[in-house]
């Protein structure tokens, strides 16, 4: 088994890009890719694929720290730092957070880290020019709230300015390509922030829309993993619960899309011309409501990524990254 372990690292070495240095913002808690998405960031950081320098929050919901802290410890990472959004706090039942948080050891809370904001700003003021990679899998505020943030005890430069000399890309998980209407990490119940964040990024932005990460369904796999882990317990809750989920739940785990897992893929592997084509030469431009249209222009930044491998194929990649430890 460790020969076999050994030589899937070897291969997931493969194409790498040297090791990233990466701040993940995600809406943990509702649909189970953040979870997936965060157990690949710990299997790339324990192959050296990746520093992972801080998880920024976007959900205020009460238990989404406590459980990320939670899969924190139980990948033997509870070092990283952590920040959410401090607006009013709230209790979703539906989401998987609880049933994490209830089960595994965790010692943060929403009340006991800090802003995102305050946490964006003192890891990209210590950061070297042009050396993080910001992720993003949920809504755009905490983007929105540093890019409006001014010069303070931490840094004198604005958030707009650390993020033009301290990032070298944004990648996000968003819209639809080349085009389309609603979004839920491009809405996300409030109008208007995606509209903004998106031209006032001063550094190229990679985007994986909804149409790449749809068909490439993962989870189903975990019925055969041992429960005692948060990938058991959160996509099984999710199955249960999730409201667009729990027509189809029989007692077992269902596959779900994998958004969010096609966004650290891409940031941590790259991938280009093996499971996506890059497209760029034009630019996206968002709407009040969660929509997107994707316009020609010159000198754009932006890019959107076009699968190539068969979701099949690539589902096959994502599941074996998600369960690296397990």
């Amino acid at each position: 088994m460790k020969k076999i372990k050994i030589i899937l690292l070897l291969l997931l070495s493969i194409n790498s890009f040297g090791q990233k240095k990466i701040i993940f913002d995600t809406d943990f808690g509702g649909d189970a890719d953040d979870l997936g998405a965060l157990a690949m960031l710990h299997t790339f950081i324990d192959t050296g694929e990746c520093e992972l320098l801080a998880i920024m929050c976007w959900s205020t919901e009460i238990y989404a720290v406590p459980a990320m802290d939670a899969v924190n410890r139980f990948y033997n990472h509870p070092d990283i730092p952590m920040g959410t959004r401090k607006d009013s706090t709230q209790i979703v039942n539906w989401n998987y957070s609880k049933p994490i948080a209830d089960k595994f050891p965790h010692q943060r809370t929403h009340n006991n880290v800090p802003d995102a904001i305050v946490l964006y700003r003192q890891i990209l003021a210590k950061s070297s020019d042009k050396e993080v990679t910001i992720i993003t899998v949920g809504p755009l505020k905490n983007i929105q709230n540093l890019i409006n943030s001014e010069p303070d005890s931490i840094s004198n430069l604005t958030g707009k300015e650390l993020i033009s000399q301290k990032v070298k890309e944004f990648v996000i998980m968003g819209g639809k390509y080349p085009s389309g209407e609603w979004e839920w990490n491009f809405e996300g119940a409030m109008p208007g922030v995606t509209k903004f964040v998106i031209p006032n990024i001063p550094v190229p932005i990679t985007f994986s829309g909804f149409e790449v990460g749809l068909p490439i369904k993962t989870g189903e796999i975990f019925n055969a993993i041992n429960p005692n882990t948060p990938l058991y317990v959160g996509f099984l809750h999710f199955s249960n619960n999730a409201p667009w989920m729990k027509k189809y739940y029989t007692g077992k785990i269902i596959d779900n899309a994998s958004f969010d897992q096609t966004a650290v893929l891409y940031a941590v592997k790259n991938g280009i011309g093996e499971y996506w084509d890059k497209l760029t030469d034009s630019a996206c431009i968002p709407d009040e409501k969660g929509g997107n249209v994707w316009v020609k222009t010159k000198n754009s930044n932006h890019s959107y990524l076009k699968l190539i491998m068969s979701p099949e194929a690539l589902a096959t990649i994502i599941e074996s990254i998600m369960l690296d430890d397990l």
